[in-house]
């Protein structure tokens, strides 16, 4: 019993952390959004002050004041000794008795043909309002009319019509007028600074609603506590913008294929972006030498060859960009390291490296082309540092079975002797399940998690594939993580970045310049 209560103690303590973190998110959401708020503020406030002027009529109110005596009570003596306590009391509780009396079809067919409007009964029953002042013996009639001469004309004829008519009804009672309505001076209502508060005040609430209920309901992972709270792995590193311009904000390039925000045109448009190397921001490239850094110590020192297997949720997510930057990084400490491309759907992995195609994985598994033949070498002309690649190949109609045969696994067998590394570039595991029987062949797992792209019932369904067959993963990778801030080392970074890319880009159109110069004395021999 002790030890469930204090579990129990436990689990409450989780949910009110759970219950504060999820509050300052909504409060986040909010202040991320508070344009939002302050727009429809201003709308629904000149929504409400426009409905004001032009759609409601102004109201205009004009009242009479009527003293209640009782002089059924009053002796000669009490008239002498003057009003006592009771004949008030008296008159407090005709008042009553009078304002029905007011609100009577008589009296108030009276006060018509006085007054000389043309209304009927019921619009001027609906008309008036009559109370006692502060609890006194004199009561107050208020008429409200969207004409103000018609409101002083009704009020007045109560005025003179209602005191003749208690008279004759209730005996020895009377009113008497204390004072006669006057034409008001201004409308009553509606208030239009009021209502603009309001209508401000109920854009303000609806904004807020609206950002709070798609905050609740939006499961895409934002911030790296969403993908704490869905998994139990260390993230490993968080990969920063691509572009070595250092531009902040959500990922706006075309480098992970598909994106869920309008592209922003880079600055040379004729000029390739790079996507390894140091093309790169400094921020990625950090990021990924301590991702070399923790994959190096989450093995064990005497294993021979450590083959990683790189794959993400939904397509999108950058898993190829990140298996190319981790084979690049492990290169440059000199390790063996080969990439091999295992997304036979919609491979990238070459594109992106400016490799050929084929031949590929595909041929090889088919049995088209021996293992020789596949591997390409690349290597950067601004790095000191090189990695083999096995390109996919051809795409072909059954990459499951290609995947899951018993010459990829001997493959695989045959690589752990020539490599340290071996760098798998799987499919998604949430749209194929081609990943799966790779993983299984596979030391260790890395997902690939894209930031504000990736929803967290994906996230989680692809951890689960990747338990079911007992896959080891090794960690999360976030990609396109947004930046707060740019160090003075990135400052430094990106202008030497800079200055070595024109440099080479120079070089290169020197190179071409003489070779089309030669080319002419050649073509005048």
């Amino acid at each position: 019993m002790e030890n469930q209560s204090v579990k129990t103690g436990a689990e409450q303590r989780h949910e009110s952390e759970t219950m504060e973190i999820d509050l300052v998110r909504l409060g986040g959401a909010v202040l991320k959004k508070i344009w939002i708020v302050i727009i429809s503020a201003i709308l629904c406030g000149a929504l409400s002050l426009a409905g004001t002027v032009f759609l409601i009529a102004p109201k205009y109110q004009s009242s009479a004041l009527l003293y209640v005596n009782n002089t059924n009570n009053m002796t000669q003596a009490g008239m002498l000794a003057g009003v006592s306590y009771a004949d008030i009391t008296a008159s407090k509780t005709l008042v009553d008795s009078y304002l029905v009396i007011l609100n009577s079809r008589g009296t108030l067919m009276d006060v018509i043909e006085y007054a000389q409007v043309d209304r009927t009964y019921g619009q001027v029953r609906s008309m008036l309002s009559s109370s006692a002042v502060n609890e006194t013996e004199i009561f107050q009639v208020v008429v409200t009319s969207t004409d103000p001469y018609e409101a002083e004309a009704i009020a007045n004829a109560i005025a003179e019509v209602l005191p003749k008519r208690i008279a004759s009804i209730i005996e020895g009672s009377s009113a008497k007028v204390v004072d006669y309505a006057v034409v008001p001076s201004g409308p009553s209502s509606p208030s239009r600074s009021r209502n603009t508060i309001l209508g401000a005040l109920v854009g303000i609430l609806l904004s807020v609603g609206v950002i709070v209920l798609v905050e609740l309901f939006d499961i895409t992972l934002k911030e790296e506590e969403d993908i704490k709270r869905c998994s139990r792995y260390p993230i490993l590193a968080s990969v920063a913008d691509m572009e070595s311009s250092g531009r902040r904000g959500y990922y706006r390039s075309n480098y992970y294929g598909k994106y869920r925000y309008a592209t922003k045109a880079p600055t040379d448009p004729a000029q390739p972006r790079a996507v390894i190397g140091s093309g790169i921001s400094f921020a990625a490239s950090e990021a990924y030498k301590l991702l070399r850094t923790k994959i190096q110590y989450s093995f064990a020192d005497d294993q021979r060859c450590r083959i990683i297997a790189v794959s993400s949720a939904m397509s999108g997510e950058g898993k190829s960009v990140s298996s190319v930057n981790l084979a690049n990084t492990l290169a440059q400490f000199g390790e063996r390291v080969l990439l091999v491309d295992c997304d036979l759907r919609r491979p990238t992995a070459a594109e992106k490296m400016g490799l050929k195609k084929t031949p590929g994985l595909t041929e090889f598994l088919t049995g088209s082309m021996d293992l020789n033949s596949l591997f390409q070498l690349y290597s950067s002309a601004e790095e000191d540092n090189k990695f083999y690649v096995i390109t996919a190949g051809s795409c072909p109609p059954n990459p499951v079975e290609l995947l899951s045969s018993r010459k990829m696994a001997s493959l695989l067998n045959s690589l752990r002797g020539l490599f340290d590394y071996v760098i798998l570039d799987m499919p998604p595991i949430g749209e194929v399940s081609d990943a799966l029987v790779t993983a299984k062949m596979a030391d260790g797992v890395l997902i690939v998690v894209r930031q504000n792209y990736c929803n967290s019932v994906a996230f989680k369904d692809a951890l689960r594939q990747f338990e079911f067959v007992n896959s080891r993963i090794l960690g999360i990778v976030i990609n396109c993580a947004q930046s707060r801030m740019k160090s003075k080392y990135q400052d430094s970074h990106y202008a030497q970045a800079a200055e070595r890319n024109n440099k080479l880009r120079n070089e290169a159109k020197s190179d071409k310049a003489g070779e089309a110069g030669s080319a002419n004395g050649r073509r005048k021999i």
